[in-house]
């Protein structure tokens, strides 16, 4: 059974930063898929985003406009972790985040397309204040 559980939100100021870690479990690396970790965000009253993607089996990063520069998603196989550092942070950053999990075959979508996320975590909180 594959759960994934975040953690690390928080509230900041502006400019400050925080990483949000995302624990891993029952979602075995295959090497010859696309093993997706995926970390996106929702504010109120807005729809879904993805903001990061990793390919766990070949490293591959993919990040939003919005998170380039800004964002750094990373992984530690040791602890089975997906990690996203977030630093210079904005007010419209704001916003719920979710890490999800995908499997695709590699003629099918990339992590970062940021579609098709099977699994999916519980959510942490990030406001940041002006």
């Amino acid at each position: 059974q594959v759960q994934l559980v975040e953690s690390g939100g928080g509230s900041v100021q502006a400019g400050g930063s925080l990483r949000l870690s995302c624990a891993v479990s029952g979602f075995s690396v295959h090497i010859y898929l696309r093993n997706c970790i995926g970390w996106f965000r929702q504010a109120p009253g807005k729809e879904r985003e993805g903001v990061a993607a990793i390919d766990r089996s070949g490293g591959t990063t993919n990040y939003a406009d919005s998170a380039k520069g800004r964002f750094t998603i990373s992984q530690d196989n040791a602890k089975n972790t997906v990690y996203l550092q977030m630093s210079s942070l904005k007010p419209e950053d704001t916003a719920m985040y979710y890490c999800a999990a995908a499997e695709f075959s590699p003629a099918g979508r990339m992590c970062g397309d940021f579609e098709g996320y099977r699994y999916w975590g519980q959510g942490t909180q990030v406001t940041v204040s002006s």
